[in-house]
């Protein structure tokens, strides 16, 4: 149970299980401990928490801005900064320090990779380009990689899956394909894998596929949702996967799986309404979706308890409505790290 801070008393040191670092509080604030340093004067760096953030998207019309917000407290979305070219549909993965975007389209698809440093605010940087031009990928990853897969190139669908090493710039590699062409993929990570669940091939699909993030290779089956769905929002802890909304409808339908059994979704709850097209960013505990359509642009923000089956409730709104945002969520404290 959590204290208030006027309750919390200085000195207090806790695990922050996002960041994975040691933490005192002092002066009213977290701060991440340091060996290197005896007093707050010297040391401690104040501690961002899990953060969520989004990059690009369509405000209705395509858009840079890059949202970010505090998933431990409920609280409304804030500007972060600018991608370094407007675009939606991205593809976001993210390490614990640093978030990527990949991919897009203008409204033509794009191979531009850029990232940011999570803990400070302002514009994106040049990362290097994804192996080809594409949008409405599933992403995902580990504290080490970052994965893209499937996507739409022009009036293409594509079977490919490329990564990168997050901490270091430069352009994907191919890690192997797909089982099938298909664009709009939803994708969830435990440390040692990711999944990349539903998606259109045209066809509407239910089918789940894993790959092992270490070892390069093609996907292989995991197991089927719920219903078949494409353009849902995924996210995950380091064992349990979350999916939700999407086509047809849009729908409200949040699947839950376990990241470390192969099978089939069962049924977690509901969004707090229909939508497509949003953008999912999770702590250890917990899952929030952000903007959508349904059918307009929304600017709702959602959460749940990722350890309690349950309907999500209302956590805040985005500083702007927002949709085109599927696959772009990224956080410093997901389920990969």
């Amino acid at each position: 149970m959590s204290l208030p801070p006027s309750e919390i008393p200085q000195g207090a040191i806790r695990f922050n299980t996002d960041s994975h670092k040691l933490e005192f509080y002092a002066q009213g604030e977290w701060w991440i401990m340091s060996t290197d340093t005896p007093n707050l004067a010297q040391s401690g760096e104040k501690t961002p928490g899990a953060r969520g953030l989004t990059g690009g998207g369509n405000a209705p019309s395509v858009t840079a801005e890059i949202l970010f917000w505090s998933i431990s407290s409920l609280s409304n979305g804030a500007d972060f900064g600018d991608l370094t070219v407007a675009r939606g549909y991205t593809g976001g993965v993210s390490s614990r320090t640093r978030a990527v975007w990949g991919g897009g389209h203008t409204p033509a698809s794009k191979d531009e990779i850029d990232f940011v440093t999570i803990a400070s605010t302002g514009d994106a940087t040049d990362f290097g380009d994804l192996q080809s031009t594409r949008l409405h990928m599933a992403a995902a990853g580990n504290q080490t990689r970052g994965i893209f897969a499937g996507g739409e190139q022009g009036p293409s669908d594509v079977d490919i899956i490329d990564y990168i090493t997050i901490a270091a710039t430069g352009n994907s590699i191919d890690f192997g394909d797909l089982p099938s062409a298909r664009e709009a993929p939803a994708g969830a990570s435990s440390p040692t894998r990711m999944v990349m669940a539903g998606g259109f091939t045209p066809s509407v699909l239910s089918d789940i596929e894993f790959i092992t993030i270490a070892t390069l290779g093609n996907s292989q089956t995991f197991g089927d949702l719920t219903r078949t769905t494409g353009g849902a929002s995924g996210g995950s802890n380091a064992t349990r996967g979350l999916f939700a909304g999407g086509n047809p409808g849009p729908n409200s339908n949040i699947d839950i799986l376990l990241l470390t059994s192969f099978g089939n979704s069962i049924d977690f709850g509901e969004l707090t309404v229909s939508r497509r097209y949003a953008g999912c960013a999770t702590s250890s505990t917990r899952a929030t979706w952000v903007g959508g359509l349904n059918p307009s642009v929304e600017d709702r923000m959602d959460y749940v308890e990722i350890a309690t089956e349950g309907n999500a409730v209302d956590f805040g709104d985005l500083n702007n409505t927002m949709a085109a945002l599927t696959g772009s969520g990224c956080s410093n404290a997901h389920g990969g790290l």
